[in-house]
């Protein structure tokens, strides 16, 4: 028997859906806020959750994230009144089980919750019972577990894999790890930097050549695939393979045969191939940059890394790691840090991830000097900045009535000020009416206002309007 968790304020949705799994010998449990949804999912060990996008206190989509942090980790099904194709793909992106759209029915709601506790069974089953080796990984964030189990599944196949992620997120470390894990991690890692290749020289760098193939090749040259027999050939940036190279890669791929630059006869090659890429290879397909049964071929298991801005609380055990690896490497005691330190580390973007907090850290090491105690003062001026303006911008505008007591020069706020929380107001007002004469449609909202899709999110997200009334 399942427990089922359905967050929706609409009570005849709430009897519906639990009448649905009632009648499958399941138990339900209703909320119609997001906020005593998130309660209720930390508490207790729900195994589905159906969640409404637009409630009463913020977007379903938000927080979806936080519902599948939950230590039951639920598989979520997400509902909506308005289609939106956008609002599928964050849905998907999050981790959702699916994503229905309403007016709901039996037939549209019961296949996904028995797919869902069907998948959700087989997953319990074959859940690994050995901790893999970790490396270099390090965090115990959801986002990063999730991770994880990716690649220990990885580990285990001999398929081909492609990491996703921004610059800096850790796609070679987990990439290390997968050959690491696997059986081959007694043969070698060959790592090619594919933006790096030299152009006219690709060919002959991944596949080799014979003395005298070109002019300069003076000696017969074994090529990174060759080297990789056995082993594992990692890829970095794939999408910066030349397309005139992916077509006899492919080749290479399927057949793992190949001819060296002015080879007569084939070699052989037994590589596990892992990739990675920063770019969308979704888009260069579209766009005619990258060939589409190439990536085919490179989807057989997929990893996307979060950014480290979206890895819940792993950004203190981190710096604490590589802090501590600092101080062994150059044989001084441990430094300690003031608990405003980390509050600013938590409260940076981090555009450059894991890799940009790791400078910061090799910097941080050399400014500090011998100070014993790093404080917020420590950091570069420029991380500083941005967290002291996001505190400010957060903070509510004072309230503009004046008191009648209060004296004049205590009321008036600068005129700048003053302009700014005018418009910030105004922007709000525009939006929720926006929204109301939409019905919380995005696309005929854009094309109204001019806005962009992501533009648009993103004010929506600021002024936390989520709600069509």
């Amino acid at each position: 028997m399942a427990n089922v968790l359905i967050i929706d304020d609409d009570l005849s949705v709430c009897k519906m859906l639990s009448d649905i799994v009632n009648d499958m010998a399941h138990d339900a449990s209703c909320t119609s806020t997001l906020t005593e949804g998130i309660k209720r999912a930390h508490s207790y060990p729900f195994d589905i959750v159906f969640m409404d996008v637009w409630m009463p206190d913020g977007n379903g989509l938000e927080i979806l994230p936080r519902i599948r942090q939950s230590q039951s980790s639920p598989e979520v099904i997400v509902m909506t009144g308005s289609g939106d194709p956008d609002g599928a793909e964050i849905a998907i992106k999050s981790g959702a089980w699916d994503y229905i759209e309403k007016p709901l029915s039996r037939g549209k709601t019961a296949l996904p919750l028995m797919r869902a506790l069907q998948y959700r069974a087989e997953k319990e089953k074959h859940k690994p019972v050995a901790l893999i080796d970790r490396g270099e990984v390090i965090g115990q964030s959801p986002e990063i577990e999730s991770c994880l189990e990716r690649m220990a599944q990885a580990a285990n196949s001999n398929a081909s894999v492609l990491i996703t992620g921004e610059t800096g997120t850790g796609k070679e470390l987990f990439a290390h790890g997968i050959h690491s894990n696997s059986p081959r991690s007694q043969n070698n890692f060959v790592v090619v930097d594919c933006a790096a290749l030299p152009a006219t020289l690709v060919e002959a760098t991944l596949f080799g050549h014979e003395k005298g193939a070109f002019t300069g090749a003076d000696k017969r040259q074994e090529g990174l695939v060759k080297q990789a027999d056995g082993g594992t050939l990692f890829l970095d940036e794939i999408g910066d393979l030349p397309m005139a190279v992916q077509g006899a890669f492919l080749r290479v791929l399927q057949e793992r045969r190949f001819r060296s630059v002015g080879g007569k006869s084939e070699i052989k090659s037994d590589f596990r191939l892992v990739c990675a890429t920063n770019r969308d290879l979704d888009q260069m397909v579209k766009a005619g940059k990258f060939r589409q049964d190439l990536l085919f071929r490179l989807l057989s298991i997929t990893i996307e890394l979060p950014n480290l801005k979206d890895r819940t609380g792993d950004i203190t055990e981190l710096a604490c790691y590589h802090m501590t690896k600092l101080c062994d490497r150059y044989g001084i005691k441990e430094k300690k840090f003031a608990p405003e330190f980390f509050e600013v580390l938590e409260a940076y973007s981090w555009p450059g991830n894991v890799r940009e907090l790791i400078s910061v850290l090799e910097n941080l090491f050399v400014t500090a000097g011998s100070a014993p105690i790093l404080f917020p003062k420590h950091l570069p001026s420029g991380i500083r900045i941005e967290v002291a303006r996001v505190s400010i911008g957060k903070k509510k505008s004072p309230e503009l009535e004046p008191q009648e007591d209060a004296h004049p020069s205590s009321v008036f706020e600068k005129l700048k000020d003053y302009r700014n929380a005018a418009i910030v107001k105004a922007e709000e007002k525009y939006l929720q009416n926006l929204m109301l004469l939409t019905r919380g449609k995005i696309e005929q909202a854009c094309h109204l206002s001019g806005l962009s899709r992501p533009r648009m999110y993103a004010l929506l997200k600021k002024y936390q309007i989520s709600k069509i009334s």
